[in-house]
């Protein structure tokens, strides 16, 4: 590449490059991806000087760079990242093994269908990002809250006249009060207005029901009032239903797993070593064709304080690599569906996308892997005589905030039966109503809402097995393949190991595999 003319791009730009970057960048011909990452780095980091160290602090952005290039420069463009210090070195058997990495043969795939999917954005998150997410929830939910017959004479807040009448809302809860007299007050919105909606205490079957409610969830209210005041007689909630439980006509099997954590010294491989050999040896396994793991897979790094002193293995590159070595020995006509959790290295606001390739190039170089974000829709089984089964996967990070407020759910001590919380958010049409129950990320589509019901919905993060049915959804709580923690001794979790479900798609029966020794 001619310096010159790099130097000149510069001058035009009002930037600046050391000589370091300058002899790096000079080693290669793709002038204009070289154009187009110093332009991005430069605002992305607001820097006017370039350096080496720069792309060494802000390794994970330019990543995303290099990432957003076509296929073709990514590849002209790999000795780059290696000079800039943005691949870490690994050992000559390890590259080797991923440079013979073969295309995935999309047929293989046919009956699975991924239905959801939330790209990386680097967009800086504004106030008004905020007002935007939660009026499009509002939206979104009130299309399904209309559904609803029982809400007669539906009116917009700013509609209601100052005479008493009869009549239905549909708002989102953004404040809860007791009063003195021990009524429910609550204060609810909609695009059009406030008003206050009273739960009387007398009415215990409907107090009952208003003490589910969480802030922010949008819900429906019927009753009698002026625009003052709405004295509520009924509260409705999204809830899903299926007509029925589908079944297939192929005599096949899934399977159900979460909560790995490989790489922590509580890892139980050697249960996890008796399940594979199940995998590749058992009769009966033949018919199991999808697995699905919910988050967790890995242990991570500096998920939580002092997390180090918990880990057999340091670095989270290589706890993906030695994942992967072990999932490469799961015979291949099984279906590995792999999505992430809070412990996998990707962002923690919700949706998260798939897992990094930065990190888990390894994971994405096994051939029978498909790889989603947090939360997903994965359709299994169809054929072109059947559907499938739409699969609803999360890995349940909100879980505790519900089980920790909500009434009904602490007196069922709900974190030691995760299903009670499925099912309640399930009844929601929303995987985290309240605002504080996770980070989100505020994207103009609320991707936490439940729009379409699924036929079976999987989670984790509770380490507590558990299989249920509400409204025929087939409700699934994945146990763990870690030991007992420090942590979940001080919360009072007990936790399942090495429990796995086993659900038939033509028969539907379901059995659990116990691999704990």
């Amino acid at each position: 590449m001619d310096t010159s003319e790099i130097l000149r791009f510069c001058m035009e730009k009002g930037f600046l490059l050391d000589n370091e970057v300058l002899n790096i960048f000079n080693e290669t011909s793709d002038v204009e991806s070289v154009k187009l990452i110093m332009e991005k780095i430069r605002d992305t980091t607001h820097q006017r000087i370039i350096t080496k160290h720069l792309f060494d602090q802000n390794k994970e952005k330019v990543f995303q760079i290099f990432s957003a290039l076509p296929k073709e420069n990514q590849q002209q463009l790999e000795s780059l990242k290696i000079k800039l210090g943005l691949c870490i070195e690994i050992s000559h058997e390890i590259l080797e093994k991923k440079d013979i990495k073969q295309e995935t043969n999309e047929s293989n795939f046919e009956n699975i269908k991924v239905l959801s999917s939330y790209p990386i954005t680097t967009k800086k998150i504004e106030a008004v990002d905020f007002t935007k997410y939660f009026r499009n929830r509002f939206s979104e939910m009130r299309k399904i809250l209309l559904d609803n017959s029982s809400l007669k004479n539906l009116v917009s807040i700013n509609k209601i006249s100052n005479s008493r009448q009869g009549i239905s809302i549909i708002g989102i809860v953004s404040d809860k009060t007791i009063t003195k007299n021990k009524n429910m007050l609550l204060e609810v919105e909609d695009l059009t207005g406030k008003i206050r909606v009273l739960i009387n205490q007398n009415n215990q079957k409907l107090y009952e029901k208003a003490e589910e409610i969480s802030l922010d969830s949008v819900l429906g209210f019927s009753g009698f009032g002026n625009k003052e005041i709405l004295f509520a007689s009924d509260v409705v909630f999204p809830d899903p239903s299926l007509p029925e439980r589908k079944k297939s006509f192929t005599d096949e099997s899934v399977l159900f797993l979460g909560d790995l954590h490989y790489g922590s010294k509580l890892f139980l491989e050697n249960s996890f070593l008796k399940f594979i050999d199940y995998l590749n040896e058992n009769e009966e396994a033949k018919k199991i064709k999808y697995l699905f793991l919910v988050g967790d897979i890995i242990a991570g790094v500096g998920t939580y304080p002092t997390q180090e002193r918990d880990l057999k293995i340091k670095d989270i590159e290589e706890q993906f690599i030695g994942l992967a070595g072990l999932l490469s020995k799961i015979r291949k006509d099984i279906k590995i569906i792999i999505s992430p959790g809070n412990h996998d290295g990707v962002r923690l606001m919700e949706p998260q996308p798939a897992l990094n390739e930065r990190y888990a190039w390894s994971i994405h170089n096994l051939k029978n892997v498909i790889l989603t974000g947090n939360p997903a829709y994965v359709n299994i089984g169809g054929t072109n005589n059947f559907s499938g089964f739409d699969v609803l996967t999360y890995h349940g990070f909100s879980y505790p905030y519900y089980a920790n407020t909500i009434p009904r759910l602490m007196k069922e001590d709900a974190l030691n039966s995760p299903e009670k919380i499925m099912t309640y958010l399930l009844k929601n049409r929303h995987l985290a109503p309240s605002h504080s129950s996770v980070q989100y990320f505020p994207s103009e589509e609320d991707s936490l809402i439940i729009k379409k019901i699924p036929d079976i919905f999987i989670s984790g993060h509770i380490h507590k097995s558990a299989i249920s049915y509400y409204n025929n959804i087939l409700i699934v709580s994945v146990s763990s393949w870690e030991g007992k923690t420090p942590y979940q001794e001080k919360m009072g979790n007990e936790p399942d190991f090495c429990k796995v479900p086993m659900f038939n798609l033509k028969s539907r029966t379901i059995k659990i595999l116990d691999f704990e020794e």
